[in-house]
């Protein structure tokens, strides 16, 4: 191949090559593993050094072409704002403490996390004889198993544990991707108070943060039907006039109506203005005060 020919050994016969050999490995940046060895560098003509989706319209157009998620039968339709919520796990990921940035973070795990999604998606339109598949914010844990065996941990990352990481990216995932629909609840609150120093009360958000803190809640799993999981998150006041208000939803569009209206509680909730418990399937969200004072979500015993 060196020679660009063959000779058949025993006859003075040499016959021309005409091909290309391309060789391939990791991001050099990302990864000790995987790089050319010397001996074959000799035989390359040009190396070209790669890298990482930098943009996130690379990343999501990357795993849409590679991702399996077309499944017959059934009528599948992804809101982009999963797309950037996958997309920004593996971002948060590169540049994790928790995570051993020389064995890299491949496009892979944004695949496998994809398809994992629509999976449980696919699981739930078959469980109700369903015939559209729409992804749920609750379908999100579902997807850890395609993200815990495809990132490798530094020794910190090792004693918080695969799945209490990757469950942080997530977060993470969401809180940025819902930042880019809607005002930053963080930035508003601390503007807010240091002009007047008075409660937050005209916060875009305050009509469904105060629903909470009247002591209400709400319960939704992803096995719901979708009558009955619109009808659940439809209970919080002022959470559907927030969600339209920011997001082109068609109204009668409930599928992509619900799922964007749990987007926002989620996106609050990674953002600290309400309190979310999951235990199995079931998922309650509810006010972050009353959470941290009876005890539940993050307490001293199940730290320790």
């Amino acid at each position: 191949m060196e020679e660009k020919d063959i000779q058949i050994r025993g006859f003075n016969v040499r016959i021309p090559l005409d091909v290309m050999i391309i060789f391939t490995a990791n991001p050099e940046d990302y990864t000790n593993r995987g790089n050319l060895i010397t001996p074959l560098k000799d035989r390359i003509d040009s190396q070209i050094l790669t890298h990482y989706p930098r943009s996130l319209e690379d990343a999501i157009a990357i795993t849409d072409q590679e991702a399996w998620v077309q499944r017959d039968g059934r009528s599948l339709n992804i809101p982009h704002y999963f797309r950037e919520i996958i997309e920004h796990v593996a971002f948060e990921a590169r540049k994790s403490e928790f995570v051993d940035q020389k064995s890299g973070v491949s496009a892979r795990l944004t695949i496998s996390a994809m398809e994992n999604l629509v999976s449980n998606a696919e699981r739930r339109a078959i469980l109700l004889k369903d015939r559209n598949i729409v992804p749920r914010i609750c379908d999100l844990p579902h997807a850890l198993p395609g993200m815990t065996g495809k990132i490798e941990l530094v020794f910190e990352g090792e004693q918080e544990g695969s799945v209490k990481v990757s469950k942080a990216l997530v977060g993470k995932a969401v809180r940025e991707v819902f930042k880019g629909y809607f005002p930053d609840p963080l930035e508003r609150k601390q503007k807010h108070h240091a002009e007047s120093r008075t409660p937050l009360m005209d916060s875009e958000y305050q009509t469904v943060i105060n629903w909470f803190e009247s002591g209400n809640k709400i319960e939704i799993s992803d096995d719901m039907t979708l009558d009955e999981y619109f009808k659940e998150l439809d209970r919080v006041k002022g959470l559907r006039e927030l969600t339209c208000r920011h997001m082109k939803i068609d109204h009668n569009d409930r599928y992509h109506l619900a799922s964007a209206m749990e987007f926002v509680l989620d996106g609050l909730h990674q953002s600290s203005r309400i309190a979310k418990d999951e235990v199995d399937h079931l998922t309650a969200y509810k006010d972050l005060v009353q959470s941290i004072f009876t005890g539940r979500g993050k307490t001293f015993e199940e730290e320790t």
